[in-house]
C-alpha cells in the first residue's frame, strides 16, 4: 500500500459516504474500506418501513461490495475486522492477524441495539434489526406468525409497528414513557401519533415495564405485573442504539457516550477520524442519515487537506409513518423553553420556544407537515 493511504472501518452509510466525498475530491488517494459483514450498499434507513411494499430483503441491496469497489474505485475487505488499533505505528491488527498501514484512519463503525435488562427463559431469542443480516432474519420469523410485540415506541419502534400492522399483522408497542415519541413530541403531539397508529390497529402498552419474556410453546408470553401479561409469536426490540465505542477505546482514543471528536471530526489523534453513529461531535450524538452527510463532506476535504469544519443546518427527521405522516426537529436539550402547540383533527402545529420566544425547533403531524419548508429556515443552526 502507498506510503500515503486512508483506512475506513466501516461499511455503512457513514463509510460509503465519506469514500464518495473523497473520491470527488481525489480520484487516485488508495482507500480501502474494512467491513465486518458482507461490505454491500444499501439504505439502513429502508430497513424500518419496508415490509408493507412487498419487498424482499435481497431486494434492498442496492450494490455488493465488488460493484462498489468498481464504482468507487476503492478496496473493500469483506468479512474483515479489526482487533486493534495501533497509534503509534499507524496500523490496525486485523483479526486475522495482518497489520494494515494508513496514513488517515476514519472511525465508521455504527452503534449497537440496546438490549433491555429483562429476565426469563426466552430473553436470547427477542430480534432486533440493526442491519440487513439481521433484517433477512427478521423477515424469515415472520413466515406464518400472526402477532408482533414491539420494545419501544420511540422512532424505529413507531416505524416497524406502521409497517408490520399495514402488512397484516397484529402489533403491541410496549414503552415504559407515557407516550410514543415521548423524546420528540409535546404531549398533544404523542396523543395525535398514538390516536393514528391505534386506527390501523396498533395495541399500545404505555407507562409499560416488562419483567420477563418466556417461551410458551410456539409463542413467547411477557409479563408486565402480576397481573398484566400479553403473548405474542415474536418479540422485536426497538428501544433505541448505543455508539460502537469499544475499539477506539481500547486504543486510548478519547470516548464518552460516543468517540469524541472535534469539529473537524478528529478525535485526540489528527489522523484519527469518527462520524455517523459512532461518533460525538462537539458533545453531540446525531444517529440520522442528514448529520451523516455533511459530516462526510467536511471530513473528506480535511483528510485531503483543507480543513474544513462541521456544520449542522436545521436537519429535520422524517418519521416513516404513513398512517400518520410526521417531521419533527426536536430543540437542543439544553435550551430552556416551551412548546407551543395548535392541534386539531387534521394535525399538530407544534412549536418549541426559548425564553425570548425564540424558535428552537418544531414538531409538525399530519395536514401540518406541508408547513416544514416554510418554518425550517426559521431555526438555528444544530450546530454552526
Amino acid at each position: 500500500m502507498s506510503q500515503r493511504s486512508i483506512v475506513i472501518i466501516g461499511s455503512g452509510l457513514a463509510g460509503y459516504a465519506v469514500a464518495r466525498e473523497l473520491r470527488k475530491l481525489n480520484g487516485g488517494i488508495p482507500i480501502t474500506m474494512l467491513s465486518a459483514d458482507h461490505g454491500g450498499f444499501y439504505s439502513k434507513p429502508m430497513l424500518s418501513n419496508v415490509l408493507a411494499t412487498g419487498k424482499t430483503p435481497a431486494s434492498l441491496l442496492n450494490s455488493d461490495a465488488a460493484q462498489m469497489s468498481s464504482q468507487l474505485n476503492i478496496t473493500i475487505r469483506p468479512y474483515t475486522r479489526v482487533n486493534i488499533i495501533d497509534q503509534s505505528s499507524r496500523t490496525v491488527l486485523l483479526e486475522n492477524g495482518e497489520d494494515l498501514s494508513y496514513s488517515q484512519l476514519v472511525l465508521a463503525v455504527g452503534a449497537d441495539p440496546i438490549r433491555l435488562s429483562l429476565a426469563g427463559d426466552a430473553v436470547d431469542e427477542i430480534l432486533s434489526v440493526n442491519d440487513l443480516n439481521d433484517y433477512h432474519h427478521f423477515h424469515k420469523a415472520l413466515v406464518g406468525i400472526k402477532e408482533i410485540a414491539i420494545f419501544g415506541a420511540g422512532l424505529i419502534g413507531c416505524e416497524f409497528a406502521n409497517d408490520l400492522a399495514v402488512a397484516g399483522y397484529q402489533v403491541h408497542v410496549i414503552d415504559v414513557s407515557a407516550q410514543p415519541l415521548g423524546r420528540l413530541l409535546p404531549e398533544e403531539g404523542g396523543k395525535y401519533l398514538q390516536d393514528r397508529l391505534a386506527a390501523i390497529g396498533i395495541r399500545f402498552h404505555l407507562n409499560t415495564k416488562t419483567q420477563r419474556v418466556e417461551r410458551i410453546g410456539s409463542r413467547y408470553r411477557l409479563i408486565f405485573d402480576e397481573d398484566r401479561m400479553i403473548e405474542a409469536d415474536l418479540v422485536l426490540s426497538a428501544v433505541g442504539l448505543r455508539p460502537r465505542i469499544k475499539l477506539a477505546e481500547a486504543a486510548g482514543i478519547h470516548v464518552n457516550r460516543g468517540v469524541v471528536t472535534n469539529r473537524y471530526l478528529q478525535t485526540g489523534n489528527a489522523n484519527i477520524f469518527a462520524l455517523g453513529d459512532c461518533a460525538e461531535v462537539e458533545g453531540k450524538v446525531l444517529p440520522f442519515v442528514l448529520p451523516i452527510t455533511h459530516a462526510a463532506r467536511a471530513l473528506a476535504a480535511t483528510v485531503i487537506g483543507a480543513p474544513t469544519a462541521v456544520r449542522y443546518p436545521p436537519m429535520p427527521v422524517l418519521v416513516k409513518t404513513p398512517a400518520c405522516p410526521a417531521v419533527v426537529s426536536p430543540p437542543d436539550p439544553v435550551v430552556l423553553g416551551e412548546w407551543q402547540v395548535d392541534a386539531n383533527q387534521e394535525g399538530v402545529k407544534a412549536l418549541f420556544q426559548d425564553q425570548a420566544g425564540n424558535l428552537h425547533g418544531f414538531a409538525l403531524l399530519g395536514a401540518a407537515t406541508k408547513e416544514k419548508n416554510a418554518i425550517t429556515p426559521l431555526l438555528p443552526p444544530v450546530l454552526a
